[in-house]
């Protein structure tokens, strides 16, 4: 069972995201409404993938890839970001991100998305 660290920092997002995930087999092991706690829970509980919002108060998934990615440069990292964030998706994956989901999203996307990024070595 692939192993799912949820970030976001509005409370609906990250039910919305994991009830998609449990209803397809992931385990979802946490989830957090900052960066900040998106890294301490990456640190923790070390899950296979996270999904990380790009736009948090505290830290930004801008700024807690790179410390994520400092702590484990294997880290598989999705981002999620809305629609007219494409500027910011480039340099997420600049900073190490695997792949990136575009809100509103679709729960196959999200399926198909988290299963490739966890096949990626």
């Amino acid at each position: 069972m692939i192993k799912v660290l949820i970030v976001d920092d509005a409370a609906f997002m990250r039910l919305a995201i994991k009830n998609m995930l449990q209803n397809n087999g992931f385990e979802v092991v946490g989830e957090a409404a900052n960066g900040l706690e998106g890294l301490e829970s990456y640190k923790q509980l070390q899950p296979d993938v996270v999904t990380m919002d790009i736009t948090m108060p505290e830290m930004s998934g801008l700024e807690a890839l790179p410390e994520i990615m400092k702590f484990d440069p294997k880290a598989k990292v999705v981002m999620v970001s809305a629609m007219g964030q494409e500027s910011m998706v480039r340099q997420a994956v600049a900073l190490g991100a695997k792949s990136f989901i575009i809100k509103p999203f679709k729960e196959d996307v999200v399926v198909k998305t988290l299963n490739q990024v966890n096949a990626l070595k």
